[in-house]
């Protein structure tokens, strides 16, 4: 043993007849692809354990038996297709690619689908007949319809000793009271569930006219995949596609998916859910109502007070009748003035043209006693027609005077007319503003009256 461990030995190169060194990398590499290319896509069963929900979304978990265990990971988009929420504890089998993980050499599963151990062939066949519908378009995106925004009148297909029926019923009293149920019943579970309920929806869509339906629900309560087997009916799920009306699918709880869900024209996570969507464009109205009828009062408020100032600025630009009246006197006066200014302008203008004339007159001289006398009726010519003109004007200042007269309040008193004001002061302009039992005074052109009214008339 002694002289075995004195052997020299030397690390500075690879061995003789030795190929060349591989990295880490490298042959964490060349596993993953001899263990993807030599095992194919299987079922594992275990039990999860050491479950944990990353914030991306991906699952990452250990499935184990009583003898050994392994590293699973399931990416989010195939996480997000679960027909359940997977919990440590629970068994399971699931389909999967054996990798390797480079970074850290750890050996590990790629999961792509899980299903609840014991119900292998309920899941297997949950995933052909989808995989038969979906091939078929019946699940095409592109053939859902739009929910009605107000529907009249919604129908429900489920058994009405269901919870999800008093859960549906509780939901549209307490968001929409006015929208009016029928139900259409059919057995939830059972042998001939699925047959009855599709025989349900299309009862439901042929009597959709004569009943005033324009939506349909289909709801039930969660349970397992056996209790929710009816809704996963191939006549179930073509009885919802030629439904007259859109159709509303509420089966289970959020985690659990039907081939209903798929055929459904929107799918809700709970009955619950199911009826909030059918009343959702009334629950929404109820609340813009009220938005818009704030929006209303304070719209009415705005345009009170606008019309308010708008009344103060006019109120301001108001003129008392004596003031008009004296602004009216002294336009008669400037006018006057004006009048009497012009009138002499023109006298003047008269004289001086008549001067004139004297002395083209007096320089010709062809005879002077005719054009004298000429000259002398002309200038009584002009003095008559100087005195009519102004004889006019001051027969028209006279008139524009008489209606100024006319025009003023004392001269409407000595016509017979009175002025009748209340307690304040306000003067009275129709019976209607007068208080019966109130004193009045009434202005007369001499004098004034004080008086009680008896009565009033219109």
């Amino acid at each position: 043993m002694q002289n075995s461990m004195s052997l020299p030995y030397d690390d500075s190169g690879p061995p003789r007849g030795a190929g060349r060194a591989v990295s880490v990398s490298e042959l964490n590499r060349m596993a993953r692809e001899a263990l993807e290319s030599r095992i194919p896509l299987l079922w594992v069963s275990g039990e999860i354990s050491n479950l944990t929900r990353a914030p991306s979304g991906h699952l990452y978990f250990t499935l184990k038996d009583s003898q050994a265990q392994v590293r699973c990971t399931m990416w989010r988009n195939r996480a997000q297709l679960l027909p359940f929420r997977p919990e440590n504890g629970m068994r399971v089998d699931a389909r999967a690619l054996v990798t390797l993980y480079e970074a850290r050499g750890d050996f590990q599963l790629n999961v792509e689908a899980l299903r609840q151990t014991g119900q292998g062939d309920l899941f297997e066949a949950f995933l052909r007949l989808k995989e038969k519908l979906a091939a078929e378009g019946l699940f095409d995106p592109a053939a859902k319809r739009e929910l009605p925004h107000y529907p009249r009148r919604i129908g429900v297909v489920t058994s009405p000793a269901a919870a999800a029926w008093r859960d549906v019923l509780a939901t549209v009293q307490r968001r929409a009271p006015h929208l009016e149920v029928v139900l259409y019943p059919a057995p939830v579970q059972g042998a001939d569930a699925g047959a009855r309920l599709a025989e349900a929806v299309r009862t439901a869509g042929a009597r959709a006219a004569a009943d005033g339906i324009d939506l349909l629900l289909l709801v039930r309560g969660g349970g397992s995949i056996e209790d929710l087997w009816a809704f996963n009916d191939e006549s179930l799920a073509r009885a919802l596609r030629a439904c007259p009306v859109p159709v509303v699918s509420g089966v289970g709880h959020e985690t659990d998916f039907t081939i209903a869900d798929f055929a459904a024209d929107v799918r809700a996570a709970t009955p619950t859910g199911a009826a909030e969507l059918a009343s959702a464009g009334y629950h929404v109205a109820r609340a813009r109502l009220g938005e818009l009828g704030r929006s209303l009062s304070a719209g009415m408020d705005r345009r009170v007070h606008g019309l308010a100032q708008r009344l103060d600025r006019a109120a301001l630009r108001l003129v008392h009748p004596r003031e008009r009246l004296g602004l009216a006197r002294e336009r008669s006066e400037r006018l006057g003035a004006r009048l009497h200014a012009a009138m002499s302008r023109r006298l003047e203008r008269l004289r001086a043209s008549q001067q004139v004339l004297q002395l083209r007159l007096v320089a010709r001289r062809p005879d002077l006693q005719r054009e004298m006398e000429r000259c002398v009726r002309a200038g009584r010519r002009l003095a008559q027609a100087g005195e009519q003109i102004v004889q006019r004007r001051a027969e028209r200042l006279a008139t524009i005077a008489a209606h100024l007269q006319h025009l003023a309040p004392q001269a409407v008193l000595a016509r017979g007319y009175s002025i009748t004001r209340d307690a304040d002061g306000r003067i009275l302009r129709a019976a209607g503003d007068a208080t019966v039992g109130g004193e009045v005074s009434v202005e007369l052109a001499i004098g004034r009256l004080r008086a009680i009214v008896n009565s009033t008339e219109a």
